[in-house]
């Protein structure tokens, strides 16, 4: 008798305790976007016959906002996107024009039966064209603010129309996961860039250092990471492009590649690669006659795979010396064509010399911080490189 008492009052207890979810929304009834595009602004036909017959407000056209729906049962990723039919595409882009991303997403529940809302959304892609016009943190302010948006999600930017990068002539993909799921092949190459999400781009914007983002092209439907743009510290604007081997060697400074390959010719102008199987690079700062350098030491061991050569036996005696005198050749080329971009044409420190510095030598750092993109543009950096070819593949003599 006292056992069942005993539960019983634990059982109230329990039951007592339990909060209920009194404030939720049925899922169904929810506009889940997973993409969101940023543009100069473009009022779409629609848009532009609505103006005409009175539905505007005040406002002032400098940016477009377009944002990428999906179903409820597609969110997480984008295999079994619900019960679309084969000829309909799985999700829905819709667009805006005004002068507040807030503002014009609030326009969206005058167009649509469902408010939209942001707890899934995976990727911001900003045209380059906008950053031009606007700051990064003007762009990304509400964003930042909202409760809503989860801080992992990645922004890249993009060479020509943002609101592109959201469409895909490929059946049953939703762009949004599409660009968010090709990260994954940093595993591959050296190209792809660390992903910069939402919280780590506050930071950068509150220490208003100089940073890069991944770079999306488009054509025919297809999206592709192509170099990255240089987002300059001071003003928030986009200063400037690295095209695909700039990104490469900057992967390769950060040790944040996997994976990559050198290409170069040979005496005979013919190709030959290299495929690295260790990258690791050193960054030193030092003093030179009281005067600001930094010494860079990349050492690489690899394979030679790949010889347009058929009548060179690849582990020849001289073979391998005078290939890898050429693959450093073209590795030292490729980091001063980065580094001559860096500090001559855009005067950005994009590569994170600033944190080595502020490491290393944080009196100097304290000193040199307030402007430091200027001081960075007339600082000598010295490359040593050190390449091994380790060995050649598997081939036949």
């Amino acid at each position: 008798m006292y056992r069942r008492i005993l539960l019983l009052f634990c059982s109230l207890l329990i039951l007592a305790t339990q909060t209920s979810c009194w404030s939720s929304k049925e899922i169904e009834d929810l506009a889940l976007y997973a993409g969101l595009a940023l543009d100069t602004p473009r009022l779409t036909d629609t848009e532009q016959q609505m103006e005409d017959q009175g539905a505007t407000y005040t406002k002032r056209n400098q940016i477009t906002a377009t944002v990428q729906m999906v179903p409820a049962n597609s969110v997480g990723g984008s295999d079994n996107p619900g019960n679309q039919s084969s000829s309909e595409a799985p999700y829905m882009n819709v667009g805006g024009t005004g002068d507040s991303v807030l503002e014009i997403f609030r326009q969206y529940s005058i167009l649509r039966e469902r408010p939209i809302i942001g707890h899934h959304l995976k990727v911001i892609v900003i045209s380059t064209e906008l950053l031009k016009r606007q700051k990064m943190n003007q762009l990304l302010d509400f964003v930042l603010r909202d409760n809503d948006i989860r801080p992992s999600t990645m922004v890249f930017i993009s060479q020509g129309r943002a609101e592109e990068t959201l469409i895909s002539k490929q059946k049953n993909v939703i762009p949004s996961f599409h660009i968010r799921d090709m990260m994954r092949n940093q595993k591959r190459t050296s190209k792809v860039l660390d992903p910069v999400i939402l919280s780590k781009m506050d930071a950068l914007m509150f220490s208003k250092r100089s940073f890069v983002l991944q770079n999306l092209v488009t054509a025919n439907g297809e999206t592709e990471f192509s170099g990255a743009g240089v987002i300059k510290g001071d003003t928030g604007h986009w200063v400037g492009a690295l095209n695909q081997e700039d990104t490469e060697c900057l992967t390769w400074l950060n040790n944040s590649a996997q994976a990559g390959v050198i290409k170069t010719y040979n005496e005979d102008n013919e190709p030959i690669t290299y495929e690295l199987k260790m990258m690791k690079s050193t960054i030193t700062t030092k003093l030179v006659d009281g005067n600001l350098a930094f010494d860079v030491k990349l050492e690489t061991e690899g394979r030679l795979s790949e010889s347009w050569n058929a009548d060179e036996y690849p582990s020849a005696t001289k073979h391998p010396e005078k290939a890898e005198e050429r693959f450093q050749k073209r590795l030292e080329q490729m980091m001063q064509t980065l580094m001559h971009k860096l500090q001559k044409e855009y005067k950005a420190d994009a590569a994170g010399f600033s944190e080595k510095l502020r490491i290393q030598k944080p009196a100097l750092w304290r000193k040199y911080k307030d402007h430091w993109d200027e001081i960075f543009s007339r600082t000598p950096v010295h490359i040593n490189v050190k390449l091994e070819i380790t060995d050649f593949g598997s081939f036949i003599q």
